[in-house]
């Protein structure tokens, strides 16, 4: 299928052959119809790819400070490659599409194959899209109408913050696609509107929409209209729609309102606010999010869950059928804001419009009909002779291609020369470029047929932690060794089944505890095969913070910190220690989260070790420090860079350049025993003990 792709490196604007997402629990699968170009949104994203890299940090100082924070701790080297990797990764654009279900995930029951719907899907011939943020087109919308849904939406959440009622004056700054819409459905709700803008043509269809409208490229004062307007006693409300660096929009809003008066950002502009305008008016500023509630909650959007009417009547899903009923009605006529009509074949004409000279306000993409088939869910880039069934070396396969596999993963086992055979993900766009940036046989949105493809031996499991269990045991089912990013599992009955099934299978199991493999790590080793008592480990790990509604959070999905990422650290002195664990507890700074822990550890010989899983530190002290105490001896390796040793006969330190944390040494060790036919690289028996440990501790 075609879509279209924008890189964020060199503004560069695709229409990529892309496979046909998969349908998922609670998503709609959509054939689409056509689609409405967001000419601020994206406009911006092009502009920032095409600018410099000065210009780009210019844009962006926050992200600038991390990157310095990073360098600091990680060498500059990684710190590059993280940057590069992440402005490589193609952008999906699009948030207004139209089209047809064509296929149902589980779970859903309000929809069916057929319906026409609006949602925010993105610029692709088939889309897939939570339940939530679709709505049912009314049979006298046409789709080039409903097109419009999703900005309408954001207009309309706008108004619902601003709380207009009957006979109010109300100003909207920002006569663009939101700004004219925004016009319209306050007329609808009774009130009396000023529009101000520059361009003529938008200022004569507010006109025609019923507002009153000053011109500012003609010197007009707004001020002064709404003034007179009010009736001297200065407007009601104003909603700013307009996208500028300027502040002047925000300071022309203060200025025009009455004492009381409210203002709410829909679009983007300067915030240099003056206090006593705010403070001797009483005046109330609020910014408006997106389509509505619910919005970002990955409660609502991913998972389906509603919000209960009685409490939030309007979400962004109702939102969204709030404004096709008023393009039903014939409240809403969004035929006049339609510009251009220009298929997806040629849609580069789209982006050099929005960001050139020529006048334009509504750009709808069209898209011509396309069948979804198992076949349309993949694409292969192999000859014929390169298709063939995997021998005793690894050929191997990803199932996940998002930002850690693609930056980490993929390029370590890339290095261990191993085949690379099929990369699969859910919407087609990540897998598609990690398959031609490094070379894979083929990309799908078809996961299961990795598991059928005797080209492939070897699964590579990147996906959210929920799914590894599923994946695990699947690969298990279909003789396919196995490497899966930690944690193996999320619940105890799961490793019951891996354990239970690996015993009647010949394929291998290997957990992604990288850091075992590391450089210094395998120095400290050797240096402790010398020492015959127990030793004591003390892990400190600068976790950093990580927002409450994160999916590694949810302990559903991500498992939390302990399972989702302490695991490592378990493992590592489990490692160390060369021996089994015997107590294990944690000490949590609050017991409602697991963000702030101590865990302790006692091992079989005596040993004991306490890894400090902190998130209330700062980012630029280093993120990982281990320190080992053993017969009047100390070692202290600092965020896998440098090595020092204390009382030790012969050794002092050890520093590299740049970080390593061991990754591409763990992919090598599981890749060549595959081709030699040994065991896994770390025994399934410890593999198994950490799993379990990490979940109890959870």
């Amino acid at each position: 299928m075609k879509q279209i792709l924008q890189s964020l490196k060199t503004g560069t604007t695709e229409i990529a052959d892309v496979p046909c997402p998969s349908t998922n629990r609670g998503q709609l699968l959509i054939q689409s119809s056509c689609s409405l170009v967001s000419a601020g949104t994206e406009r911006m994203l092009v502009e920032f790819g095409k600018a410099g890299w000065l210009e780009k940090a210019r844009k962006q100082p926050d992200k600038v400070r991390m990157v310095l924070d990073k360098i600091k701790t990680d060498g500059l080297k990684p710190t590059l490659e993280a940057v590069f990797n992440k402005l490589d990764q193609p952008l999906p654009l699009g948030y207004c599409n139209v089209g047809e279900v064509a296929e149902i995930g589980a779970g859903v029951t309000q929809f069916k194959v057929g319906d026409r719907i609006a949602s925010n899907g993105k610029h692709a011939q088939v889309v897939s899209v939570p339940v939530n943020l679709c709505a049912k087109i009314p049979d006298n919308v046409s789709d080039d109408e409903a097109a419009f849904t999703v900005i309408g939406a954001i207009a309309l959440q706008g108004i619902r913050l601003v709380q207009p009622t009957l006979g109010e004056t109300i100003v909207v700054t920002g006569l663009g696609l939101i700004g004219l819409i925004t016009v319209q459905l306050l007329k609808a709700n009774g009130c009396h509107v000023i529009g101000l803008d520059y361009d003529k043509e938008k200022l004569e269809l507010a006109r025609q929409f019923g507002a009153t409208v000053v011109d500012l490229s003609s010197g007009e004062d707004p001020i002064i209209a709404a003034e007179q307007f009010s009736r001297g006693r200065g407007v009601d409300a104003v909603i700013v729609t307009a996208s500028t660096k300027s502040s002047e929009p925000m300071q022309q809003a203060a200025t025009m309102c009455r004492k009381r008066g409210r203002i709410v950002l829909v679009g983007v502009t300067g915030l240099e606010l003056s206090r006593a305008d705010f403070f001797e008016k009483e005046l109330t500023f609020q910014v408006s999010c997106s389509y509505g509630p619910g919005r970002y909650d990955p409660a609502y959007e991913e998972k389906g869950f509603d919000y209960p009417v009685g409490f939030v009547r309007w979400t962004e899903q109702r939102n969204f059928e709030a404004v096709l009923d008023m393009m039903a009605d014939g409240r809403l006529d969004v035929k006049p804001l339609i510009s251009h009509n220009i298929a997806i074949s040629e849609a580069q004409k789209a982006y050099e419009i929005i960001v050139g000279s020529e006048p334009s306000l509504g750009i709808l993409l069209e898209y011509p009909p396309i069948e979804v088939t198992p076949e349309s869910r993949t694409i292969s880039f192999a000859t014929n002779n390169e298709k063939v069934a995997a021998s005793q070396k690894a050929s191997v396969s990803f199932i996940g291609a998002g930002n850690y596999a693609s930056s980490v993963l993929i390029p370590a086992f890339k290095d261990t020369q191993a085949q690379l055979q099929t990369v699969a993900s859910n919407t087609g766009v990540s897998g598609l470029h990690a398959a031609k940036k490094f070379g894979f046989n083929e990309t799908t949105t078809d996961t299961d047929k990795i598991f059928t493809d005797d080209s492939t031996n070897a699964i590579v499991i990147t996906t959210r932690h929920d799914s590894h269990a599923k994946y695990v045991l699947k690969a298990l089912d279909a003789n396919k060794h196995v490497f899966v990013e930690k944690p193996l599992v999320l619940l105890k009955s799961d490793l019951e089944q891996i354990e239970q099934k690996y015993q009647d299978s010949k394929a291998l199991i290997m957990v992604g505890f990288n850091r075992r493999f590391a450089p210094q790590v395998i120095k400290i080793k050797y240096l402790l095969s010398s020492v015959s008592g127990p030793k004591s480990f003390i892990m400190t790990v600068n976790a950093g913070a990580i927002p409450a509604d994160h999916w590694t959070q949810d302990r559903e999905i991500g498992g939390g910190r302990i399972i989702g990422e302490a695991c490592h650290f378990i493992d590592l002195l489990r490692h160390l220690a060369d021996c089994s664990i015997v107590e294990y507890n944690k000490c949590p700074m609050d017991s409602s989260t697991n963000d702030t822990v101590s865990i302790h550890l006692k091992f079989a010989d005596g040993s004991i070790g306490a890894i400090h899983y902190f998130a209330n530190g700062d980012k630029s002290f280093p993120k990982e420090r281990l320190e080992v105490f053993a017969s009047g001896r100390i070692l202290q390796l600092d965020n896998f860079r440098k090595l020092t040793g204390y009382g030790w006969p012969g050794f002092s330190k050890m520093k590299l350049k740049n970080q390593d944390k061991g990754q591409k040494a763990c992919a090598l060790a599981f890749i060549q025993s595959i081709n030699t036919g040994a065991s896994s690289p770390i025994p399934i028996e410890e593999i198994l003990e950490v799993s379990r440990i990490s979940i109890e501790l959870a």
